[in-house]
């Protein structure tokens, strides 16, 4: 029997074909054990749905207390009766199973919704656009009261975390430069799908950085490891992958290759794929597949900032309560490593009141030591501070928060170093993976930014202070892994890269 076709299997695919075909066709004892912090999504999800749907002021059917066929049949009874809004559903149609949030009556057909704990759109303001994990789900959704002749039109809704009601509408493009409708993803991605669970179509593995909360993540890099995958390459994702593998298959063909071969004026015969980039990806092969003997190297000379005070700086963030509950720095002065110490500011509560406070006393400390470099590692940072600042204009301004991240004495070590000057030997450029690569070691033995998260709802459902003390010490740990990788990139010899 051919498994049925679920929004949740669509959502997954979005982001990873193979999570499909491992959670359809994979050893179930080769799962991880389950993530905690995405229990903890799962849970907070559930929570909010049922908070909105405790404030409702308008009349509703609720089907939460059936499961499987009876549920089917209910959901399918209050249609036909005309229920005008109908929750915890569940239908099915020609092999799709959909058990949307919320069917709504308008006109002489239903609109299928979800509740999201998240925001309804990607990105904010005019850059703002469907989620495409979203719209495949409501896709399915409109696409099974369609195949049943209960649908109201192609659209639906998200009710999301911001208390907005948003439209999706599948006649429109899935973005502003895009042709293709929200209703062309959605068919694509089903017929992908149909292709996965009837095996006309075989997925590889591919490493992401979504990988780590996903429970084949042990099995997966197993596999990616033994067959030499060209994903383990940093910045080489599945669709480059894709475009190369009918040529080079692996990590030591691609290193053991003439990129050259490969490059005709200013193309290569991989779609999407430029010179500079293949160049560059050959390049962070070669030194993979070198193994022990690869080591890291700087492209050209590099320059940092100079002062006696040092700030190595990060912070840990709550999203699903949107409140930066960390800001953590070791100070070094000197150049002396024996001279460390671990400033935190703390908020003490998940509130607004607790969140300014921490970031006030963080910036002042910030700004009281001047003159000093500050180093972090990717743009995270930065763009909290800016939320921080539109969210709290008294701390201070949008002139100063941009004067405290000048380039003359903030260095942003991921994108401004790492990316641009630097090669490494390693899968991925995370700086817990360069800071292991470099010797350094966390005291948790689970560390992950994910993984401060649920220590802090932990924290704040228990207050305990062995939890609040381990996302310190977390934190302190990724504040030193910084200096760590900032100390190292002192000791790398400058290797040019070959332009022809």
């Amino acid at each position: 029997m051919t498994v049925p076709i679920t929004a949740s299997m669509l959502y997954d695919l979005v982001s990873c074909p193979h999570r499909v075909t491992m959670d359809v066709f994979g050893d179930a004892s080769e799962h991880d054990e389950p993530n905690a912090f995405v229990e903890l999504l799962w849970e907070k999800g559930s929570l909010y749905e049922k908070e909105v749907m405790e404030g409702l002021e308008i009349p509703f059917t609720d089907l939460s207390k059936y499961q499987g066929l009876e549920k089917t049949q209910s959901t399918l009874e209050a249609m036909r009766r005309g229920d005008v809004l109908i929750y915890s559903g569940r239908m099915e149609a020609d092999g799709l199973l959909g058990d949307p949030d919320l069917l709504r009556k308008e006109g002489g057909g239903y609109v299928a919704g979800d509740i999201k704990s998240g925001a309804g759109l990607e990105g904010s303001d005019d850059l703002s656009r469907p989620k495409k994990h979203y719209a495949v789900q409501l896709g399915l959704y409109t696409d099974i009261l369609e195949r049943k002749g209960l649908s109201a039109g192609r659209r639906g809704f998200i009710w999301d975390i911001n208390g907005d009601e948003v439209i999706y509408d599948f006649t429109s493009p899935e973005d502003g430069r895009s042709s293709r409708t929200l209703w062309q993803v959605y068919e694509d991605t089903l017929a992908h799908a149909q292709e996965i669970v009837t095996r006309r179509t075989e997925t590889l593995p591919a490493y992401s950085g979504v990988c780590k909360l996903c429970h084949w993540y042990t099995a997966c890099v197993s596999r990616l490891t033994d067959s030499n995958d060209l994903t383990l390459i940093p910045e080489l994702g599945r669709s480059k992958r894709d475009a190369m593998i009918p040529r080079v298959r692996t990590i030591r063909e691609l290193a053991s290759s003439d990129p050259g071969e490969f490059i005709a004026g200013n193309k290569t015969v991989f779609p999407g794929i430029g010179p500079a980039t293949l160049k560059k990806l050959h390049a962070r092969a070669t030194l993979i597949a070198a193994g022990e003997k690869g080591v890291p190297y700087l492209k050209e000379p590099m320059s940092l900032p100079s002062e006696d005070l040092e700030l190595f700086f990060d912070i840990e963030v709550d999203p699903m309560r949107d409140i930066c509950y960390l800001h953590g720095f070791v100070e070094r002065r000197g150049g002396d490593s024996n001279s460390e110490k671990f400033v935190p500011f703390f908020a003490e509560e998940p509130s607004a009141e607790a969140e300014k406070m921490a970031f006030a006393r963080a910036w002042r400390y910030m700004r009281d030591s001047q003159p000093c470099v500050i180093y972090y590692y990717s743009k995270y940072e930065r763009t909290i501070y800016r939320k921080l600042q539109v969210k709290y204009p008294d701390i201070c301004t949008v002139a100063e928060l941009e004067e405290l991240f000048a380039p003359a004495h903030a260095v942003d070590l991921y994108f401004d170093v790492v990316l641009k000057l630097t090669e490494w030997p390693t899968r991925d450029y995370s700086i817990k993976t360069l800071a292991n690569y470099l010797g350094f070691m966390w005291r948790d033995s689970h560390p992950s930014g994910a993984a401060s998260i649920e220590w802090f709802h932990k924290w704040v459902g228990t207050g305990d202070p062995e939890v609040r003390q381990r996302i310190l010490d977390y934190n302190e740990d990724d504040c030193r892994a910084t200096r760590v990788l900032r100390d190292a990139l002192d000791d790398l010899r400058v290797k040019p890269e070959r332009l022809g």
